[in-house]
């Protein structure tokens, strides 16, 4: 477990420093239009969940997760080569960038639930090993971008996808460690039946329905994380820009949005610290929705704080994006465990797979719509809007699940195709 969360505390580092940059630098390059980028990363791994899902359910978990963090750090490594022998990133580099990492999570991530619980043996400590994980990445959204705005000064903005590599590199060696300390363990007993390319997500899909809470965030997880990437990785660093706060790719204006960004750690850091070790509610869904409230009002908040005078946005973006944070956590534990505990070992990697699915697709909408968007309707009425989608699916959901109990569940039964 030491090995784990050292190799993936070091790794979500990385990836937070990879998102500001690469944000930053394609926002310079591309404008409001950088979103379609953020769409394309979200189409391959959509693409990349479906077509690699129903094979990488059989691969070994360790050897794929080691594979994906090498072949990232290689592609990232050629893309600062690259950039550097031309003298600044081009799009096609961030293309590249986007396309390969994006293939790799969809290995990494669901191989991870199938290694973690093998790791931690009693169930026991399930939520207090995916606080401790949940609480690295969280971490890492105030180390992350807290190290852009320190470093920013004095390291030149393609060499933050540099460090991201060698956390790559840090983290398939923490991962090889693992693996020999720990022989490949045998398939779960709930055989993943090869056949069409829809097979995989619909297996999941039929696994996550059967329990009725996560089912609804299954459905709702699209939206919700469409909402959530708009505002952060689009709408954020534009208004920053539009305040004055740092030329459009510059490094003052990276600097700003790292602080702000490091604010949103601060936030998701203590909610985790305080939710992570207790233990999995009786009524989950009331901590669940609250948590959706919680990020809907930071969201509106942060459009409001686009209003203020300029020399105050900076404060207002930090401090709504505190509050935004706060919430993630409420949600994301509990789902975490429920899908750990409540499903079969064999559809945990299907499960996570069909999640993924939804995220991306929801990401994929989002982006390609909000460019757009921000041209019609402005600014501050699309990060209302996207305020209103965590809102009403806290309405639905309370709506829904007001009287819900969880009937007392036996180890299920593995979902066949």
């Amino acid at each position: 477990m030491a090995l784990l969360w050292g190799g993936l505390s070091l790794s979500a580092i990385g990836d937070q420093l990879y998102a500001v940059a690469l944000t930053w630098i394609a926002v310079g390059v591309l404008g409001p239009n950088a979103g379609y980028l953020s769409a394309l990363q979200a189409f391959i791994g959509l693409l990349a969940v479906l077509f690699i899902g129903i094979w990488a359910d059989r691969w070994e978990q360790l050897r794929s997760m080691i594979a994906a963090d090498l072949v990232s750090a290689a592609v990232l490594l050629g893309v600062v080569a690259v950039a550097l022998v031309s003298h600044g990133p081009g799009v096609m580099g961030l293309v590249c960038a986007i396309v390969v990492l994006a293939l790799g999570q969809a290995v990494f991530r669901p191989a991870l639930q199938l290694v973690l619980p093998s790791v931690v043996a009693d169930t026991g400590l399930l939520p207090a090993a995916n606080g401790l994980l949940d609480a690295t990445g969280r971490i890492a959204r105030l180390l992350g971008p807290g190290l852009v705005a320190l470093l920013v000064s004095a390291l030149p903005v393609i060499h933050f996808l540099t460090l991201d590599a060698f956390t790559f590199l840090a983290s398939a060696t923490a991962l090889s460690l693992i693996r020999r300390r720990q022989p490949a363990r045998p398939h779960p007993s709930g055989r993943i039946v090869p056949g069409s390319v829809w097979r995989g997500i619909v297996r999941g899909y039929r696994a996550t329905s059967g329990h009725a809470l996560l089912g609804y965030y299954l459905a709702v997880s699209g939206p919700l994380n469409g909402a959530w990437y708009a505002v952060f990785y689009l709408c954020l660093p534009l208004m920053i820009t539009s305040a004055g706060l740092g030329s459009s790719g510059g490094r003052a204006g990276l600097g700003s949005y790292g602080l702000v960004l490091a604010a949103y750690g601060c936030g998701n850091l203590a909610a985790t610290v305080f939710l992570g070790g207790r233990t999995l509610p009786a009524r989950p869904q009331f901590q669940m929705l609250a948590g959706n409230i919680q990020c809907g009002c930071g969201i509106l908040l942060l459009a409001a704080a686009n209003l203020l005078p300029a020399e105050w946005r900076l404060t207002g973006f930090a401090v709504a994006s505190v509050i935004t944070a706060v919430g993630g956590p409420m949600q994301d534990i509990p789902t975490a465990v429920l899908r750990q505990t409540r499903l079969a070992q064999a559809d945990r990697a299907a499960a996570m797979r069909a999640y993924m699915a939804m995220v991306g697709l929801g990401i994929l909408v989002a982006m390609l719509l909000i460019p757009t968007a921000i041209t019609v309707f402005g600014m501050t009425r699309v990060i209302v809007g996207c305020g209103a989608v965590y809102l009403c699916v806290a309405a639905i959901g309370l709506a829904r699940f007001a009287g819900w109990r969880e009937a007392q569940a036996v180890e299920p039964a593995a979902v066949t195709s």
